[in-house]
């Protein structure tokens, strides 16, 4: 049978450090002859893999473009390729490089020209759960009762995505990282905003100035890993918590097992420790890590990426069909880049009304740019069976929730992976003939993926893209 080439590249620019990687996926039609074409990625090589750098800025608040675009088309000279081959992958603006002025900016105009780009510019909870995959923290929950969380620690935050057979139950985010406090000369060059605040109830707080090897740089150390603890343990209710980034832990299973990524594990876990050039407390902060109390408690994994984790969260691109028994509103098709979300239904006690209402609310968070509400797809995975009034009122609270905020650019989309999309569909319009619908089925999806809806094909089915977070084994 034919195979098939793309090439996909994923580009992290981070508080600290901006990396690449580079991949080529082999793509072939795993159906007979007889069956619907089912394309599907048999191989997955990293071709090139970037050096880390250090993410350049003009100023503070001002993201060196021109340096990232040049950094990016010299790793493309290195791996031997042209932006015009890329065929797929993310651009992801991640910790404090997401607040900066033009962070928007740089991500829409390299994704204009280094080429065909999933353009996500990361929240805090949607990077850490990228980061598990790209760690291989979600792969590894797969086969495992385990609780499991992944901690992506980095230079300004560390992102906790928890998971359970392989699905992300949880997710809660810190001010937490190497470049809280940085060093230049021996002596404090600068204190985050998050670390000033957590210590003006102390007596004698830090300031820019005082020296590297202050008694009180420890203490802020323990304080941070201290608060992570809590965290992971269940223990901190307070929602006004200086070092707390949005919400309280929204898991609400114990967790069993902890696995840290990104460039402050790469010191927990490796010898060579990446922050070491940056002149700031990384370094302290994963030995601290390692000797807290608390945290041995919990089992220790090994992730598969430490520093690369999220830009190895590059993108791999799976290309399905349809079910046929589906029901699309045909003028708002072709949709690209729409996240999904994973909306659980309990079998033994369905309330339809208040699980879409805390599945909406939940992926508003996720996905909003900017509090500007963006199109996702609810996906319910495992659907019970259904009788004609499961159905209705299914259909009436996703109405209830969904349908004030509609339009041609903002459609309710549905994504089932049983044959329920029609009778769904049709029930909506039914019930509300005005709702812009797109409801399709036997498509495998994960909270954290991108799907792209191609036009109504003549059969009657419409081509997806699922566009999945990939990662990769040394």
């Amino acid at each position: 049978m034919k195979t098939e080439k793309i090439y996909s590249a994923g580009i992290d620019i981070g508080t600290s450090t901006t990396k690449m990687v580079v991949s080529r996926f082999l793509l072939k039609n795993v159906a007979g002859v007889t069956h619907v074409p089912r394309i599907e990625i048999i191989e997955k090589t990293v071709l090139h893999q970037s050096p880390i750098i250090k993410t350049p800025f003009i100023n503070k608040d001002i993201i060196d473009m021109k340096k990232i675009e040049e950094f990016i088309f010299q790793q493309y000279q290195l791996a031997q390729i042209v932006p015009t081959d890329i065929s797929t992958g993310a651009i992801i603006i991640t910790g404090e490089s997401a607040t900066k002025e033009n962070a928007r900016e740089v991500v829409h105009t390299i994704a204009d020209g280094a080429g065909h780009f999933l353009v996500a510019t990361a929240g805090p909870d949607l990077e850490g759960i990228i980061a598990a995959k790209g760690s291989g923290t979600l792969q590894q929950s797969k086969n495992s009762s385990k609780v499991i969380a992944n901690i992506d620690i980095g230079g300004g935050t560390a992102n906790i995505a928890v998971m359970q057979f392989g699905e992300v139950i949880g997710t809660c985010t810190l001010h937490v990282g190497g470049r809280l406090i940085e060093f230049n000369n021996g002596r404090i060059q600068s204190i985050s905003p998050p670390l000033m605040e957590l210590m003006e109830k102390w007596s004698n707080p830090l300031s820019v100035g005082d020296a590297a090897e202050d008694a009180r740089v420890t203490q802020c150390i323990e304080e941070m890993v201290g608060t992570l603890a809590l965290i992971l343990k269940g223990q901190c209710t307070d929602d006004k918590h200086p070092l707390l980034l949005g919400h309280l832990p929204n898991w609400h299973k114990p967790v069993d097992a902890i696995v840290f990524s990104g460039g402050v594990a790469s010191c927990i876990y490796e010898n060579e420790c990446t922050q070491r050039q940056y002149d700031d407390i990384g370094e302290r902060l994963a030995k601290m890590l390692v000797q807290h109390e608390q945290l041995q408690s919990f089992l220790w994994l090994q992730p598969k990426e430490t520093a690369r984790a999220t830009v190895t969260g590059a993108g791999t691109q799976t290309t399905e069909i349809s079910g046929a028994t589906i029901q699309v509103d045909a003028e708002v098709l072709p949709l690209k880049n729409v996240p999904v979300f994973n909306c659980h239904l309990d079998e033994t006690a369905i309330d339809y009304n208040s699980t879409v209402k805390t599945a909406v609310e939940r992926a508003d968070d996720l996905f909003a740019i900017q509090d500007n509400r963006a199109p996702f797809a609810l996906y319910f995975s495992e659907l019970p069976y259904l009788s004609f009034q499961d159905v209705h009122a299914l259909c009436e609270a996703l109405l209830q929730h969904l349908a004030t905020r509609c339009s041609k650019d903002i459609p309710i989309i549905i994504v089932t992976q049983s044959d329920y999309a029609k009778i769904i569909g049709q029930t909506i319009q039914a019930i509300n003939p005005t709702v812009p619908i797109i409801c399709i089925d036997q498509i495998k999806v994960e909270t954290g993926d991108y799907i792209d809806i191609g036009e109504v094909l003549p059969s009657g089915v419409v081509p997806v893209v699922v566009k999945t977070l990939a990662f990769h084994s040394k």
